[in-house]
């Protein structure tokens, strides 16, 4: 994967809320859940793990919408309702970016790719590794470190 040097900066489709990235992604993801097909209105969504310390929102207030439970948290603009990122109970230490909310996410690739029990027929990712639905826990940690060995 070839990325452009940090900090990367981004934000939602109006502009209001702005974000700056000051660290690479810990993985990137696609999910084929048929929740984040009806969240993300596609096949499929995106997401690049970065450090909870590489995370900025310079711009903006963002909002909870989408989940509202106790696991994890979808943060959008209030204004133009982009789903910017998602944050997860207990799992502080990293927040989901959606990675087309940066100004330039050409050089995004998912290297995983979860929930394909679910996927739709025609939608295809390129990601190294599938799963039919979650990594066991136990498994991120090797993701992690192969992600890291090839980016």
């Amino acid at each position: 994967m070839t990325e452009v040097d940090l900090p990367w900066e981004g934000g939602c489709r109006c502009g209001r809320v702005r974000l700056k990235i000051s660290a690479k992604p810990l993985l990137t993801m696609a999910c084929h859940c048929t929740g984040c097909q009806k969240m993300s209105s596609s096949a499929y969504s995106l997401s690049a793990a970065i450090p909870a310390e590489g995370f900025e929102i310079t711009e903006g207030e963002p909002v909870i919408g989408g989940l509202h439970g106790a696991e994890a948290h979808h943060y959008f603009c209030d204004h133009c309702m982009t789903w910017m990122f998602t944050r997860s109970e207990g799992m502080d230490w990293f927040v989901n970016l959606r990675p087309t909310m940066l100004d330039d996410p050409r050089w995004f690739r998912p290297f995983i790719e979860t929930w394909t029990r679910e996927k739709l027929p025609f939608a295809v990712t390129g990601a190294a590794r599938s799963y039919e639905a979650l990594p066991e826990m136990d498994a991120y940690e090797g993701l992690v470190k192969e992600y890291m060995a090839c980016s």
